[in-house]
């Protein structure tokens, strides 16, 4: 084996690991936008869970006092949902 061979395989395997160097930075920018995406998902999920229980808290107040009992309307609305659910499933409409 000559040294022009030897020259021209090392020369293949820095190509290839300046290929993989470039891959890794691209994978690692990736990574980081994919973290800060997940981040900043779970910052407003945080969000809206707080405005959801202040609402919740808001319309509980409401019905109190207004003299509604709420548990019996979410428990009226939990029976029309799943009848709504089995007549979907018996005749496959929406």
């Amino acid at each position: 084996m000559g040294l022009g061979s030897t020259a021209k395989k090392l020369q293949t395997v820095v190509d290839m690991a300046d290929k993989l160097y470039t891959k890794l930075s691209e994978l690692k920018t990736q990574l980081q936008e994919t973290q800060d995406t997940v981040e900043g998902t779970n910052e407003r999920v945080d969000a809206i869970d707080r405005e959801l229980a202040e609402q919740r808290a808001l319309l509980d107040a409401i019905a109190d006092e207004q003299g509604i009992d709420t548990d019996a309307v979410l428990d009226d609305v939990a029976a029309t949902d799943d009848g709504r659910e089995d007549a979907t499933a018996v005749d496959g409409s929406d």
